[in-house]
């Protein structure tokens, strides 16, 4: 069982960095991979980015590559979702989630794979 905790977003104008974090309790956190996925009012949740158990793998929506990096660091339970270059569409509530993985393999970008979920963190940008 894997229980995650969001924080980090908030309010910030066009071009502006958040951070979000993503806090993780549970023992068995290292062997799950780790995404971050989005939903803006009246939308679908969207793939944001993923990475894979060790955090050698990574990859990214289109509409964010080149702006958005994630991490994650084991010893800490965390995984980071740096967001640079923020714009309106970026508006949203961000959810993390973790999908275990019984090897260390490519994560997956279907939402419909994770079992656990975050509680979600608004982030909106202001134009």
């Amino acid at each position: 069982q894997v229980q995650l905790v969001e924080s980090g977003g908030g309010l910030v104008q066009t071009g502006g960095s958040l951070r979000l974090s993503c806090a993780a309790s549970g023992r068995t956190f290292s062997r799950n991979a780790v995404g971050w996925f989005r939903q803006a009012p009246g939308k679908e949740r969207e793939f944001v980015a993923v990475v894979s158990r060790s955090g050698t793998s990574t990859r990214y929506a289109d509409s964010v590559k080149g702006r958005f990096t994630i991490s994650r660091d084991n010893a800490k339970n965390t995984v980071y979702l740096q967001m640079n270059g923020l714009k309106p569409e970026d508006t949203a509530v961000y959810y993390c989630a973790a999908e275990f993985m019984y090897a260390d393999w490519a994560p997956n970008l279907d939402d419909r794979r994770y079992d656990y979920w975050g509680q979600g963190t608004q982030v909106t940008v202001s134009s």
